[in-house]
Order: structure tokens, then sequence, then C-alpha cells
């Protein structure tokens, strides 16, 4: 059990949780305003793929980020416009666009790379890992936190940000109005396509990171469907946590740590395809205790809402 629970085993789940954390908390600004994105795990599998595409063409870390937020940041506007501007259902609108995020990265693959399934460049560099001055010298707690890339600390650092946003601040306060009235949201003249927009806007930077962080922060490589249904899982952490911040993290943590424990158990002789069952059983555990029904209600309405 000292083999299986130590500190190697913490500090992959903070590596491996950062892409749900973020994208978790992009779908829980989407939710504030009353969209149920079921399309984060596409924008995040475009922002995997960006960023890998951005540190080839620039030969910057840095500016391939970047990139990757910027080319999420395009394909959230279409969510955007569709969901909001023409009123369309959300649930079709971002099952649409996560078919659409497969096919157009594995043809991109092919037509930018000349490669099929994957691209691996032994010379690309991926994110750096900081160490945190005092805190690395100090015995386990160091092993945990230290070594990890910089969006890592940016996840964590974030959902204090988003807390104190939320629940401290006007625009924070307009914005959850127009999630839980819209009507009388706008009666007191907040614009909610405006917020609206700003939330999915958000949601992208987020899954913009979330993607950067998994192809370049991991493994510094793409492959064909790299997400492997994160996106869906940080949109059950999303509903598990309420779209609280704080709740957000909490149930991210929880499915981070049983995939990292699926990849520690591959190391036990025992066969990859059950360890990677872990965390979607998980899930599908989490999803049966879940008895918050607002959010099946809210994507009903905005089904209703666009005829």
């Amino acid at each position: 059990m000292e083999q299986l629970l130590d500190a190697a085993l913490l500090s992959s789940t903070l590596r491996v949780v950062t892409p749900i954390l973020l994208a978790a908390l992009g779908g829980a600004l989407c939710a504030r305003v009353g969209l149920f994105n079921v399309a984060l795990e596409g924008f995040v599998l475009v922002g995997a793929f960006s960023a890998i595409v951005g540190n080839y063409m620039l030969g910057n870390v840095w500016l391939a980020v970047l990139f990757a937020v910027l080319c999420v940041l395009l394909f959230s506007m279409i969510f955007g416009y569709i969901s909001i501007h023409l009123r369309a259902n959300v649930i079709i609108v971002g099952i649409s666009l996560n078919f659409l995020a497969t096919g157009l990265t594995t043809f991109l693959l092919r037509a930018i790379f000349n490669v099929k399934g994957a691209y691996y460049d032994q010379n690309m560099v991926g994110l750096p890992k900081w160490d945190i001055p005092v805190i690395k010298d100090i015995p386990w707690l160091g092993a945990v936190i230290s070594g990890q890339s910089p969006l890592v600390y940016a996840a964590f650092v974030l959902i204090a940000v988003l807390q104190f946003f939320l629940f401290r601040t006007v625009i924070g306060f307009r914005l959850r109005s127009v999630g839980e009235n819209p009507v009388a949201a706008q009666s007191l003249g907040i614009k909610v396509r405006r917020h609206q927009y700003g939330a999915v806007l958000a949601c992208g930077v987020l899954c913009g990171l979330a993607g950067a962080q998994l192809s370049l922060g991991q493994v510094t490589m793409f492959t064909e469907g790299m997400t492997a249904g994160r996106g869906f899982i940080a949109l059950v952490a999303t509903m598990l946590g309420q779209s609280n911040p704080v709740g957000v993290m909490a149930s991210s943590l929880l499915f981070g740590f049983m995939d990292a424990m699926g990849i520690r158990l591959q190391g036990f002789n025992l066969p990859s395809h059950f360890t990677q069952m872990l965390p979607y059983i998980v899930t599908l555990a989490a999803m049966f205790f879940f008895k918050d029904r607002s959010y099946l209600q809210d994507a009903h309405k905005a089904g209703g809402s666009s005829r």
C-alpha cells in the first residue's frame, strides 16, 4: 500500500487533474449563465491539437499556448453564436461541435503533419516544470507540489479568482442572475446575451489552457482523440460541484486521482483495459448519486427556447 499511495501518485494526480479542472471551471461559467455546454470535449481536443501546431509553427511554447487559446476562442464563438444568437438547442450544438472537433483535428493532422494517428517530435519542447523555492525542500510536500507545469498552478489559482468573482463582485452577481432568471435580469437592464457570450468565451480560454496542458504539459505530442472523454468527465465534475469553483475542484480531484491510480495500477501487472476504466466507473457512480435535476431542467428550457 505504501508503494501504491505515495507522493509520486499525488503529484501525478495534480498533473492529470489539471485539464479536467480547467475544462470544468469553463463549464461552470457556462452553467452559471444557463448554458449546458456539452462541447467541452471538443473544446479541449481543439486546444490540444492547436497547441502542438502552434509549437511546431512558432517554435515557442508560450506562443503555442496563446495560439491554442485563440483557436479555442474561435471555436467557442461558433457555439456561442449558434446557441445564443440563433437560439438553437445547446445539447445538439455541443454534440455537433464534439464531432466536428474530432473530424477536424484528424483531417488537419494529416494535412499539416502528413501523419496518421499521432504526431511526435523529439525536438519539440513542452511546458517547463517549475520548482517552488522553499517548498521544494520540504520532505514529501515538495515532491507533491513542486515540479509541476505553470498551468497546474494557474488552474488552482483560478479557483480562488473565480470564487471571488462569482460571489463577491457585481459582475459575478449579474452573471449568476442571468442563469437563474434571464427574464428578470433583462428587466433590470442586464445585457443577458453579453454575459452569456462572455461566459462562453471565458470557457474557451480555460479549455484552450486545458488542451495545452494535455498535449504540452503531460506528453508533448498529439494523438487522435487524445482527450479520451476528459471533457465529459469535466462536465460531470461541473454538475457534482454545483458550478461552484471549490466544489468543482473537489469533484475534479476525485476523477483525477482515479485516473492517476489507473496509471499506477498498470505497474502492478493489471490489464491496461481494466485500469483505464476506473475514471469512467467513478463517473457513472457519481452520476448515480447525483440528485440535482436543475441542469437537466435548464437544458430542457434552453432547448425549448430555441423553438
